[in-house]
């Protein structure tokens, strides 16, 4: 996958209404039962907490999950659907076709838990007897190249992307990694109590891992472990900083790159990563890192570095080991550092297996058994509808100039819309599955996805390639190929409606659809034209009038703060952010070309501008556990749900006229701070 896709959320929606821009509205149905359910907030003060009020007053957070809402409960869906199709390509048997019976075998090979007890700790023998013999820091880069090929996190990470200067290409690109922490804050805070306390526990947690594994003198090795992940955060480069695509463009030739870390060499890694021959540069996401990685190697001892490699391979295959591995590895990640008190159920992390391993194979029988041509159809009619409310917009800004604007008009006529699934299925002949070896099975899917994206050196852009499955329920836009894509399973309700009229779609899908676009155009999808290639079509009068309206937001998400003393970071979602305030700009333009000039009706005593700000409302319903929460604000781009909904609509003035807010309202802010962008 490429590291340039921006996604929704943890979750997206999307779906189609075959609605024309100058066509008729469809025929007014009744609104969902959320939009006319009496609440004692009014929407004037919080419309979050009235729309959604019932629903989070009566549901609570199931024990295996670390959040719940709309999102969570529509991927259940899927997960259940595909495991309907699994059990058909177990019936099949023999039968089967050539992917039914490797994605059987897959499942069957994780369901068999009594094997996996007998085994205990064997499966990871080979790699702990590998890092055992390694007698010089010379061979580290070969090492850290093997682990990179079975995705083991190690300090640094290959992706083949294309070339954001040269995006008729591919060529490798270097990201920092190698911490097994949520973020860099969580090993430097030192003032904050409770991330100061994961980080204990995650010491901890670390030793009873390399216990379970055999590991003489866990405890030293564990201190070891932190000692390398804490001087790696230190190098690092912050989630903020890694958001510009100029920063972060750094190519390097192969003499450049060992000039770049002098005492770690090179040639060995690219060699056992069969990168050598295939390509004359790479880029370099954050040089400073590299330079501080190589002194890391140097300054830390051979020991230390055994202890990392150890401690990476146990918890990279602890959820494919026996009970005790997958009970401490799920105490830590679900339960510390998410706060959620049970796992999921053995069937659906073995859904999650197959969806991780053979993920396209998987839906192509899910294409075939859950989503009818139609659905297509619709969302296609949809997505062009908010492309012309978008061109619209575009040349209505008081903010932007003819130069910038004739080059924004170019690149939104380039978008590529891709709907469902993918025109061109993955071919996994190549990769085998047998149903008695669940590590291995996982191990040569990795590798096969690791080799299959290698091929992509020197051949062309493969623009029919999709970066999600069809059951995947969320969205994105690449930047490198101007396109926005909707797999199939969030094309359903709750987030569209067939007995919902017009306006609560267009408010819940119309605005996913306007969001993905409006990452074309966010701080940093702008930096990018039509064509996917990172260069500057602005002229610096309209850059400099979008930063100012970008800083503001940036300081309006700042000041909220969902848990004490943990803000939203203004900077880090200001992506999404622009994306969500854009998106139902978009949407609330597309829904009344929609109407076709005539009036909307008014339903069950709402009004069509109402049930469209409802609707939107109601898709980010959300409960999340506090340690999960704050995971999020350190680590995710996305701002929690309830200020994508009530920090979103206090900008935009045409919900002030919905639901008469005026000056004393919770929801109010005076117009001459409100945010609006495109």
């Amino acid at each position: 996958m490429q590291r340039h896709l921006s996604r929704l959320a943890a979750a997206v929606v999307a779906c189609g209404l075959a609605a024309c821009a100058d066509g008729p509205p469809q025929a007014a149905t009744p609104a969902p039962a959320t939009a006319s359910a009496p609440s004692a907030v009014k929407p004037q003060d919080d419309l979050y907490r009235s729309v959604n009020g019932a629903w989070l007053a009566t549901n609570e957070i199931p024990e295996d999950r670390s959040s719940w809402g709309a999102f969570v409960q529509l991927r259940d869906a899927a997960v259940s659907e595909s495991r309907n199709v699994i059990d058909e390509a177990i019936a099949a048997g023999p039968k089967g076709a050539p992917d039914q019976r490797k994605i059987a075998a897959l499942y069957q090979s994780f369901m068999d838990q009594p094997r996996l007890e007998a085994l205990g700790a064997k499966p990871i023998a080979p790699q702990m007897r590998a890092i055992g013999a390694i007698r010089s820091k010379r061979e580290l880069p070969a090492v850290i190249a093997q682990f990179n090929e079975v995705g083991i996190t190690m300090p640094y990470v290959v992706s083949i992307n294309q070339d954001a200067k040269e995006p008729t290409r591919y060529i490798p690109t270097l990201y920092q990694a190698g911490l097994g922490l949520p973020d860099r804050d969580y090993y430097l805070k030192d003032d904050d109590a409770k991330l100061k306390d994961t980080r204990d526990k995650y010491v901890a947690h670390v030793a009873k891992m390399l216990t379970l594994a055999g590991v003489p003198d866990a405890a030293t090795a564990a201190a070891q472990v932190l000692q390398i992940e804490t001087a790696l955060a230190h190098a690092q480069w912050t989630r903020v900083e890694n958001r510009d695509p100029v920063r972060t463009y750094n190519r390097k030739t192969l003499a450049q790159l060992d000039a770049l870390t002098p005492g770690y060499a090179w040639k060995p890694w690219l060699a056992t990563a069969h990168i050598a021959g295939r390509t004359d540069a790479v880029i370099v996401a954050q040089p400073s890192y590299l330079e501080g990685f190589a002194q890391i190697v140097e300054s830390m001892p051979l020991d230390a570095w055994k202890a990392y490699f150890r401690f990476r391979v146990v918890s990279s295959c602890a959820p494919y080991l026996s009970k005790p591995f997958v009970d401490e590895n799920f105490a830590f990640d679900g339960g510390v550092l998410a706060g959620t008190p049970s796992d999921l159920p053995r069937w659906k992390r073995a859904v999650g297996v197959v969806e991780g391993s053979m993920g396209q194979g998987l839906g192509r029988l899910y294409v075939a058994k859950y989503f009818p041509p139609e659905k297509k159809a619709r969302m296609d009619a949809l997505v062009k509808n908010i492309l012309v409310a978008y061109r619209q917009s575009i040349d209505g800004l008081d903010w932007m100039g003819p130069e910038t604007r004739q080059e924004a008009q170019a690149k939104l006529a380039k978008f590529d819309p891709k709907i469902a699934y993918p025109s061109r299925w993955r071919d996994y002949t190549a990769l085998a599955m047998k149903d008695d070896d669940l590590l291995g099975n996982v191990m040569r899917a990795r590798r096969f996805e690791y080799d299959r994206n290698n091929a992509k050196l020197g051949r062309p852009i493969d623009r029919t390639e999709w970066g999600m499955t069809p059951q995947t329920v969320n969205a994105y836009y690449n930047r490198g190929r101007n396109e926005i894509v909707f797999p199939a399973a969030i094309l359903q309700p709750p987030f569209f409606d067939a007995n919902a009229d017009d306006a609560t779609n267009y408010g819940a899908i119309g605005a996913v659809i306007g969001h993905e676009i409006s990452h074309g155009f966010d701080d940093s999808g702008s930096q990018s034209d039509g064509d996917g290639r990172l260069r500057n079509w602005w002229t610096a009068e309209d850059r400099a009038r979008f930063d100012a309206k970008t800083k503001a937001l940036v300081a309006e998400y700042d000041a909220f703060e969902p848990v004490p003393g943990y803000h939203v970071n203004g900077a880090l979602t200001l992506g999404e952010n622009i994306a969500d305030n854009s998106g139902i700009a978009i949407a609330y333009r597309a829904y009344h070309l929609s109407l076709g000039g005539k009036p909307a009706p008014v339903i069950d005593g709402t009004t069509g501008d109402q049930r469209f700000y409802i609707g939107f409302a109601t898709v980010w319903r959300n409960k999340t556990r506090e340690p999960a929460l704050i995971r999020q604000l350190k680590s995710d781009p996305h701002s929690p749900g309830e200020y994508r909904t009530n920090g979103v609509l206090r900008n935009q003035a045409p919900f002030y006229e919905a639901f008469d807010v005026k000056p004393g309202d919770g929801m109010y802010l005076p117009p001459a701070q409100r945010v609006t962008i495109w």
